[in-house]
């Protein structure tokens, strides 16, 4: 995530930190899924195992938009050139 965050610092193309930031909730879902089978899977944090799905898609869905917004940036660029 630093190194997209820089990337887009360095290059001038600040969507890059957008991509940076769709990927929090896929940090948050990794851990779930770690902190869950640290405890052996016990059946008492059965709901990280919801929210961590949960997330997934969230990352997901924010990593595709993400992306969407750099391509429609280099797209603009390309044209202006």
């Amino acid at each position: 995530m630093a190194l997209v965050w820089q990337y887009g610092e360095k290059s001038g193309f600040e969507s890059w930190k957008g991509l940076s930031w769709g990927m929090v909730p896929l940090l948050g879902g990794a851990f779930c899924a770690c902190t869950w089978h640290f405890f052996y899977n016990s059946e008492s944090l059965e709901v990280l195992v919801a929210i961590q799905a949960a997330l997934t898609v969230i990352g997901n869905a924010t990593m595709c938009i993400a992306a969407f917004r750099i391509y429609k940036l280099s797209q603009e660029r390309s044209q202006k050139l």
